[in-house]
């Protein structure tokens, strides 16, 4: 058995995160690609990455195990066409000043989880989680009210990463031979989408001569490289650990909107930023309690 070693399970968790906080300056980098080509090259490019990377860092027996489960691979296809669609709002956002959006996405995703196991999963929720998830519909409610509609963003992006992650849980894969899985799954709709479309920018020929293509091409190892810092992290933290460095990455695409990309945080946005950060500090209160309790 491995040894559990915490200082670099942080310092591989942290690594995770702030990549992931940082993906809008990658973003920002090819932002003259339309997002849905972005996301079809991300896809193409992580089967091909991942691949490779899987001939290096084995799993034995993934393979024939997903073959001997085909409702397995039915459940990976559909968490692929979930991963893909979050991807695809995400780079839209960065893409179309909606940073911020997407931040209070990924800062409301903790609480949807708690919401979809009490739906879905039949889960019985403690009293300071009822107050977090309450906070948390405040906060959409003040938006509703102030903007006069939902804020699809911040929802999409928080409800596509929650069911993906209840769906996955469906199909007990790695992490690394699940997302190769699901990358595969989309093969014939990213390689249909660029047969289907000789017009898009990375159908012709020039177009693989300019720095946007090596920025495509690195799709690959940037979607990749922080789900294995994680992974790896995972054997050398609690998860709930893991859980609490989760908001690294939303704040740190909140500090790039304001502070690099320039968007407007607005007192109306403030608000409902303080009542999801309420929300998730009671739901971090309750974490740690019932973690004290376990103990």
């Amino acid at each position: 058995m491995a040894t559990v070693n915490p200082r670099r399970g942080y310092i591989l968790g942290l690594t995770a995160y702030v990549i992931w906080g940082l993906f809008p300056l990658y973003f920002k980098a090819i932002q003259n690609v339309p997002s849905l080509e972005i996301i079809v090259h991300r896809a193409l490019w992580s089967a091909v990455f991942g691949a490779a990377l899987l001939l290096v860092w084995k799993h034995p027996g993934w393979l024939r195990e997903l073959r001997a489960n085909p409702k397995r691979l039915a459940v990976l296809a559909l968490s692929g066409l979930l991963i893909a669609s979050n991807w695809l709002v995400y780079v839209w956002a960065v893409n179309h000043e909606r940073m911020l959006e997407a931040a209070l996405g990924y800062y409301i995703n903790p609480l949807i989880n708690v919401l979809l196991g009490l739906l879905l999963l039949g889960e019985r929720l403690r009293r300071l989680q009822w107050l977090a998830v309450g906070l948390a519909a405040a906060g959409v409610a003040q938006q509703v009210w102030q903007l006069g509609s939902l804020p699809w963003v911040s929802l999409v992006l928080a409800l596509t990463f929650g069911f993906y992650g209840l769906i996955r849980k469906q199909a007990p894969v790695a992490a690394l031979p699940g997302l190769v899985a699901e990358t595969w799954l989309l093969l014939p709709l990213t390689i249909g989408w660029l047969l289907w479309n000789p017009a898009a920018m990375s159908s012709q020929g020039e177009f693989w001569s300019t720095p946007e293509a090596l920025w495509l091409i690195a799709a690959g190892p940037i979607t990749l490289i922080p789900l294995v810092c994680f992974n790896a992290a995972a054997r050398h933290l609690p998860y709930a650990t893991l859980g609490f460095l989760q908001y690294i990455a939303p704040t740190l695409v909140l500090i790039l909107a304001v502070a690099v990309f320039g968007e407007r945080f607005d007192p109306s946005k403030l608000l409902a930023f303080i009542c999801i950060w309420a929300g998730l500090a009671l739901y971090s209160v309750d974490a740690w309690l019932t973690l004290r309790k376990r103990g």
